[in-house]
C-alpha cells in the first residue's frame, strides 16, 4: 500500500467496516479512569471520536502521500484492531496508564485507542496532520492530547534553541502535567509507536543510555515501549551469547535491563507510506530474515538499578560492555586482566566463570554481576575505566 492508490483503497475499507455511526478497532466502551492529570474521562459517559466519512478518507490519503519524510501509518483497521489487543486495552485502563502514541498521523490508530477508553497524548511532528488530530481531541472533553513534537527527537544533545517539534521532555512533561514517580512504581506511561527505519538503531541506543543514566523520559518512571521495529533489529536485540554475528552490545544492554517481548509481526506491506518513498517501503537484508515489521514491548525492571549499579555509573557500564564486545571471540580473562593485571582469574572464579569463556559468550547478567563486583572490588581503584572513550559515547558513541 505504498501508493497513493493503495492508501485509499485501504481507507475506503476502513469506511466499508466500520459503516455509519461504529468506529475503528472498537473493543471496549470507555469506562471509568483513574487520571492525576489534565487527561480525564468521565466516569460511565461514552465518548465515540466519531466515524470517518468519504471526505475524511480522501482528505487522509491525500495527506498520507503529501509527507515529504518517510513514515508509515496505520490506516488498516484490522491492523489498528490487532495492535490494540496487543496493547491489553483492559489492563491498561484498568492501570490508569498513559498512552503516548508517536506520530500517529492520520489518527487511524488514535481513534481505535479512545474508543477503548485509554487515555492518549498524542505525539504528531507534521503539522498536516495536526488540524484533524486538534479536531478530535476538542470533541472527547479531556480524554486526549494533541502535542506538536517529535518523540524521536526529545532532549537533543545540541544545546542551542529549539522550536516544536523538537522540544526537551521536560517540557512535554510538563505541558502533559505528569510527574515523576519511583523506579519500583507500576508503569506510568507507554509510548506506541513505529520506529523510522532509517535511524531505529540510533535511537535504541539514545533510548538505552537514557534508561541506564535515569535521564529524558525514564526520569519519570519504568516507561514502557510497544514500537514496531525492523524483523533485522528486534532478533539483534534478542540474539543470546554464541551467537557471534548478532550478539551485540546493544543485546546486552537491554537484555540486561527490560524484558522483551514480541507482540505480533507484521508485513512491512499492512502499513501506508507516500509514493515518493516507495523504493524504502522494504529495507533488505542479507544476515538476517526481514520481512516484516515486529511489534515488540521493552519494559524495564524493577530490580534493574542496585546499590552496586545506579544511575551515576551506568553510563560506565555501557563501556565496559561495548569494550568487551568489541571481539567477541577474545578471551574476557586477557580484557580484564588489560585492565588491571592480576585481578582477572580471580573475579572470574569469584563469580563462578568459566576462565577461558570469550566475551561473545557471556549472558547479560553475567556482564551486570561482573560490574558490580569490579565496582566493590577495592585492588581495581576504577582503573579500567575509560574517560576518552565515555566522553566519546557520550556524543558520537551510537
Amino acid at each position: 500500500m505504498s501508493s497513493l492508490s493503495g492508501t485509499r483503497l485501504a481507507l475506503c475499507a476502513l469506511a466499508a467496516r466500520c459503516g455509519p455511526g461504529r468506529l475503528p478497532g472498537s473493543v471496549l466502551p470507555p469506562g471509568s479512569l483513574r487520571c492525576s492529570r489534565g487527561l480525564t474521562t468521565v466516569a460511565g459517559q461514552k465518548r465515540r471520536p466519531g466515524a470517518l466519512d468519504s471526505l475524511d478518507l480522501r482528505d487522509m490519503a491525500e495527506k498520507i502521500e503529501s509527507c515529504k519524510q518517510f513514515r508509515r501509518f496505520i490506516s488498516d483497521p484490522e491492523l489498528a484492531r490487532t495492535v490494540l489487543k496487543c496493547l491489553n486495552p483492559w489492563e491498561v485502563r484498568e492501570s490508569g496508564a498513559l498512552i503516548m502514541e508517536c506520530n500517529p498521523g492520520p489518527g487511524v490508530f488514535t481513534r481505535a485507542l479512545l474508543d477503548a477508553g485509554a487515555r492518549v497524548a498524542a505525539l504528531e511532528s507534521n503539522t498536516v496532520f495536526l488540524p484533524d488530530l486538534q479536531a478530535l481531541e476538542n470533541r472527547m472533553d479531556g480524554q486526549l492530547e494533541v502535542v506538536h513534537c517529535d518523540f524521536f527527537k526529545l532532549d537533543p544533545f545540541s544545546q542551542s534553541s529549539m522550536s516544536p517539534p523538537v522540544m526537551h521532555s521536560e517540557t512535554l512533561f510538563e505541558t502533559l502535567g505528569i510527574s515523576e514517580v519511583q523506579w519500583t512504581a507500576d508503569v506510568p506511561i507507554k509510548v506506541v509507536g513505529i520506529f523510522s527505519q532509517k535511524n531505529e538503531r540510533n535511537m535504541l541506543w539514545k533510548l538505552i543510555y537514557s534508561l541506564y543514566e535515569r535521564l529524558s523520559v525514564y526520569r519519570y518512571g519504568r516507561v514502557e515501549l510497544n514500537m514496531f521495529i525492523s524483523e533485522k533489529q528486534y532478533m539483534q536485540l534478542t540474539a543470546l551469547p554464541g551467537n557471534m554475528k548478532k550478539y551485540q552490545a546493544i543485546s546486552v544492554m537491554y537484555q540486561a535491563a527490560c524484558d522483551i517481548q514480541l507482540l505480533h509481526m507484521e508485513p512491512w506491506s499492512s502499513f501506508s507510506t507516500s509514493s515518493k518513498c516507495g523504493s524504502l517501503s522494504i529495507p533488505k537484508s542479507v544476515i538476517v530474515p526481514n520481512d516484516h515489521l515486529c511489534l515488540v514491548r521493552i519494559t524495564p525492571r524493577r530490580t534493574f538499578f542496585t546499590e552496586g549499579l545506579t544511575p551515576a555509573n551506568a553510563a560506565t557500564f555501557v563501556v565496559m560492555v561495548k569494550q568487551c564486545l568489541i571481539k567477541r571471540k577474545a578471551k574476557l580473562v586477557d580484557k580484564l586482566e588489560s585492565w588491571n593485571p592480576g585481578t582477572g582469574h580471580k573475579l572470574l572464579r569469584q563469580l563462578d566463570i568459566p576462565e577461558d569463556i570469550v566475551t561473545g559468550n557471556v549472558y547479560p547478567e553475567e556482564y551486570k554481576q561482573l560490574f558490580e563486583a569490579m565496582q566493590c572490588s577495592e585492588e581495581l581503584n576504577k582503573s579500567w575505566i575509560f574517560d576518552e572513550v565515555l566522553e566519546n559515547v557520550q556524543f558520537c558513541g551510537y
